[in-house]
C-alpha cells in the first residue's frame, strides 16, 4: 500500500455533507408539526435506505439484510435470549462480509465496500445494544402493539438517517424520545454551524500537514519517527474531521448530544492530544465505541477483560493482520501504562523531576499511539513487517519488558 493510499482509508465525506440538507428538512417539518409520530420514523427510514443506495450502490443490501435479520430476532426470541442470538448474527454477518470483501480484487478507487463495512459494523453496535437493553429489561418490546407498529421504531433506530454512516451510538430509548420531543427544542443549526466550522478548521490542518509531508525530502519511510509520527497524527485528523461530521449532521436532524455522549469534544481533542498516559488515550478515543465495548465485553468477560476487549475490537474491525497486532499491542501497551506511571510518579517527586516525567512519558505515548494507529491501518503483511522490524518498534518492545519486569512487583492500579 502507497502512503498516499493510507490517509484517504476512510470514507470520504460528500455523502454526509448531502444529507445535510435533509437533515434540515426533517427538523423544519417535525417543528411545523407536518409530520405525525409514525411518519417521522417513516422518514428517518426512508432517508436511510436512500442513503444507503447512494453511498453504497448495491453493496448496500450488505447493510439491509442484517438490519431486517436483528429486527426480526427482536421481535421474535424472547428478552432473555435476544443478545445472544442477535450478536452471533451480526458478528457472523459481518465477519464474512470482511472476508469475502477483503478476498475479492476490488477497485481501490471505489469507496463503496468501506462504506458498506463501515455502517455494519455500526450496525452491529446499535444491534447488540439494543438487544443488550431488551436482555436486561431496559427496553421492554411491547406485546400488545401490532407486528408493523413495533417494527417501525426499530428498523428506523437501526438505519435512521443522521447516524448510517458514523456518528455516536445512541441508545434506542434515547433515540425514541428525541423523536417524539423533536421541534420542541431551539433551532439546532446553529450547533450543526459550530461544529461544521471545526471540521474546516481540521481538514485545513490536515491538508497544510500532508502538504509539508509531501514536500519533505529526505525522511519519507517507516525507518523514519518524525514522519511516522507525522502520517499517524494525519490520520488522527481524518477521523476527527469525520467525527464532527457525523455530531453536525445529528445536530441538524434535531438529535441533541449529551453532554459527554458524542465522540469529540474540544476537551476530548485536547485530552488526546496532550495526555502522557496510553491508557487514558485509549477510553478517550471514539468515546461511543469505547462505551460499548465496555458494556459488551468488559464488563462481563470474567478473565482478562482488558486482553478480551481488545482481541474482539481486532474482530469488530476486521481481523486483518495489523488490526490483530495493532490491537493486542494496544492491549499491552495499557496494561503496561497502569503498571509503569505509579512506578515513574512515585520516583518525580520535585518540580523538575515531575515535568521531566511527564514531558517524557509524553512523548513516548504519541510515539506508541503513531505505532498503533499506523499497525492497525496496514493492510499488507509485508507492509506490517516492515513496520515491526523498523526502530518504531523499540518503544513498544520496551513498554512490554518493562510490564513483564513490574508484573509481579506492584499490583494493578488505574
Amino acid at each position: 500500500m502507497r502512503w498516499a493510499d493510507l490517509l484517504v482509508l476512510l470514507p470520504a465525506a460528500p455523502h454526509r455533507l448531502v444529507a445535510f440538507p435533509f437533515a434540515a428538512l426533517f427538523y423544519h417539518l417535525c417543528a411545523s408539526g407536518r409530520l405525525s409520530l409514525p411518519a417521522r420514523y417513516i422518514f428517518l427510514l426512508a432517508g436511510g435506505c436512500l442513503l444507503a443506495g447512494t453511498a453504497m450502490g448495491s453493496y448496500a443490501v450488505l447493510l439491509l439484510i442484517p438490519a431486517a435479520g436483528s429486527m426480526l430476532i427482536l421481535l421474535s426470541v424472547s428478552p432473555a435470549r435476544a443478545h445472544n442470538w442477535v450478536f452471533t448474527f451480526q458478528m457472523s454477518w459481518q465477519t464474512l462480509c470482511h472476508l469475502g470483501l477483503s478476498s475479492q480484487e476490488l477497485d481501490p478507487q471505489d469507496a463503496r465496500p468501506a462504506i458498506a463495512l463501515s455502517a455494519i459494523m455500526l450496525l452491529t453496535q446499535k444491534a447488540t445494544s439494543l438487544a443488550l437493553d431488551v436482555q436486561e429489561g431496559l427496553v421492554p418490546l411491547q406485546l400488545g402493539q401490532g407486528v408493523l407498529q413495533r417494527a417501525l421504531p426499530l428498523c428506523s433506530y437501526l438505519l435512521f438517517f443522521p447516524a448510517l454512516l458514523g456518528g455516536p451510538l445512541c441508545s434506542f430509548s434515547r433515540f425514541c424520545a428525541q423523536v417524539e420531543s423533536l421541534g420542541a427544542l431551539p433551532c439546532p443549526l446553529r450547533a450543526a454551524g459550530q461544529r461544521c466550522l471545526c471540521a474546516l478548521a481540521l481538514q485545513g490542518l490536515r491538508a497544510g500537514l500532508a502538504g509539508g509531508l509531501a514536500g519533505g525530502q529526505g525522511c519519507a519511510s517507516l525507518r523514519c519517527l518524525p514522519c511516522v509520527w507525522v502520517r499517524a497524527l494525519l490520520l488522527r485528523l481524518a477521523y476527527y474531521l469525520h467525527w464532527v461530521l457525523d455530531e453536525a449532521l445529528l445536530e441538524a436532524a434535531g438529535f441533541r448530544l449529551e453532554v459527554g455522549q458524542g465522540d469529540l469534544s474540544v476537551h476530548d481533542l485536547w485530552t488526546l492530544e496532550t495526555t502522557h498516559r496510553v491508557a487514558v488515550f485509549a477510553r478517550t478515543w471514539n468515546k461511543s465505541t469505547s462505551r460499548w465495548l465496555r458494556r459488551l465485553i468488559f464488563q462481563r468477560c470474567p478473565a482478562k477483560p482488558l486482553l478480551a476487549t481488545f482481541a474482539f475490537s481486532a474482530w469488530w474491525h476486521g481481523l486483518r493482520p495489523g488490526q490483530v497486532f495493532g490491537f493486542l499491542c494496544w492491549a499491552v501497551m495499557v496494561e503496561a501504562d497502569y503498571r509503569i506511571h505509579p512506578f515513574l510518579s512515585a520516583w518525580a517527586t520535585s518540580q523538575g523531576a515531575k515535568l521531566l516525567y511527564r514531558g517524557t512519558t509524553w512523548v513516548f505515548t504519541q510515539l506508541i499511539v503513531a505505532y498503533i494507529l499506523l499497525a492497525v491501518e496496514t493492510e499488507s503483511f509485508s507492509m506490517l513487517c516492515l513496520l515491526w522490524t523498523s526502530c518504531n518498534s523499540i518503544l513498544p518492545v520496551s513498554y512490554g519488558l518493562a510490564l513483564l519486569l513490574l508484573l509481579a512487583k506492584k499490583p494493578k492500579q488505574n
